[in-house]
């Protein structure tokens, strides 16, 4: 090899990191940009949202889940219309930009209307929406942009990107919000999200030119719309016993994070408003520190070595592990671990592997299906759980040490849903990427 041919430092340690080879590099670094954009506008906000839940109730709060269920699916509805009539390429691009639009009109809402208490409410159902829509769409092009096999070595790194948005998102907030106030960081999100709209357009030139991957979703003739029946997404999820494992998957994890969450909440209630955003932000900050050196380092390591069945199952042992040391010692500082360990897991194990099953599908299911899974029975898994832990707390009267115990069966049949998706998806063929999966 000449001098010239070889790698860079640069290319040296992406090849250390995760395994990528230099035709990748572009891409994977561009798709690393994009999701840490994206991630750092979300965070800007997720602290902002979650302050105004400790002025709420539970049944208050199952009520607003309720309603962003209710909102997800006619979303989604919406969205699988707006697929069937929009140029493939605007589609992502248009996501963003409305989305960016939105938290300007929430702006302006706070500085022209006099009572917040309805604003507040339809602004936490909205970034409850958009921190699953805009990640949701993210990863539908991430499918759609890189093959099965590089999906398993790459999407772990990718996925750090969105880990170390979270980091400077929490920043961003808990610096400036003494300073500019919580309002003014909406424009901050909305400018954020405009900024990385040429890095969408950058990565679909790159899926062409770089990774030669112009031959998965459709072919060159159809690039310019998906059409399709709009509402295809939810007959393809109930008619798919391998998308209703997805979303069994999803749906269990829900179940373990509602539960954490409503503890986290009521212990948080004699905190006032800033603190809690205080207290968030630096949650999230931790998480988030945790997350980037595990999923830039070794997620996809581990998919390649030990296969997804136990990349899948890892996160969910761990959870079932701590749950029942919950259940034995039912302390503040273990809820608080457990979050930890469940956050950090997830956005760096278990997300990116879950989206790796979504290479084996083809491109109407990743844009059409995949919302139905990552929104609506997301947001529906929220609900149902919600009022779940209501009913066992104010119900039943059942305290934090009998709830984790519940939480532990859940997380133990949520690792065996994860060892069955891995191995329905190590039987696929890796030359049928593109090949319907029932």
């Amino acid at each position: 090899m000449s001098k010239s041919d070889s790698p860079n430092p640069l290319q040296r340690f992406l090849h250390m990191a995760s395994n990528v080879r230099p035709e990748e590099a572009r891409a994977t670094l561009a798709s690393f940009s994009l999701v840490l954009m994206m991630m750092g506008s979300y965070y800007i906000l997720r602290p902002v949202r979650d302050a105004m839940a400790s002025d709420w109730s539970d049944a208050e709060v199952s009520w607003l889940w309720t309603m962003t269920f209710v909102f997800s699916f006619i979303a989604v509805s919406v969205y699988g219309a707006a697929i069937t009539r929009m140029r493939f390429q605007r589609l992502v691009p248009a996501v963003y930009g409305f989305f960016a639009l939105s938290f300007v009109l929430f702006y302006v809402g706070t500085q022209t209307l006099d009572g917040r208490a309805l604003l507040d409410k339809s602004f936490y159902v909205w970034i409850s929406l958009f921190s699953l829509f805009h990640i949701s769409v993210f990863w539908s092009f991430m499918a759609d942009t890189f093959s099965k096999t590089q999906a398993t070595r790459l999407f772990g790194f990718i996925g750090a990107g969105a880990s170390i948005g979270g980091l400077a998102g929490p920043a961003v907030a808990a610096l400036l919000a003494d300073d500019v106030g919580t309002d003014s960081l909406m424009l901050i999100a909305a400018a954020i999200m405009v900024l990385a709209l040429p890095l969408v357009k950058w990565v679909q030139h790159l899926k062409v030119t770089d990774l030669r991957n112009d031959s998965i979703g459709i072919t060159a003739s159809e690039l310019e719309y998906i059409g399709g029946n709009p509402l295809a997404g939810f007959a393809d999820f109930v008619k798919s016993p391998y998308l209703l494992g997805i979303g069994l998957f999803i749906f269990l994890y829900t179940a373990i994070s509602s539960f954490v969450y409503f503890e986290l909440k009521n212990l948080l209630a004699d905190f006032d408003r800033e603190t809690r955003s205080q207290i968030w932000a630096g949650m999230d900050l931790a998480v988030n520190s945790l997350t980037v050196l595990v999923a830039a380092f070794a997620t996809g390591r581990i998919a390649e070595r030990f296969g997804l069945p136990t990349t899948l199952a890892s996160v969910p042992i761990l959870i079932c592990t701590g749950m029942m040391i919950l259940a034995a010692m039912p302390l503040v500082s273990v809820v608080v671990a457990v979050q930890v360990v469940r956050r950090a897991g997830n956005y760096a194990v278990t997300r990116p592997a879950r989206e790796m099953l979504f290479t084996a599908v083809d491109r109407e299911t990743r844009f059409k299906a995949k919302p139905v899974i990552d929104i609506v029975i997301y947001r529906g898994g929220d609900m149902l759980n919600a009022w779940a832990f209501t009913a066992l707390t104010q119900g039943l009267g059942l305290g934090l040490g009998a709830v984790a115990g519940v939480g532990a069966g859940i997380a133990a049949a949520w690792a065996l849903v994860g060892v069955y998706l891995g191995r329905q998806f190590n039987g696929l063929n890796p030359a049928e990427d593109d090949a319907q999966v029932e």
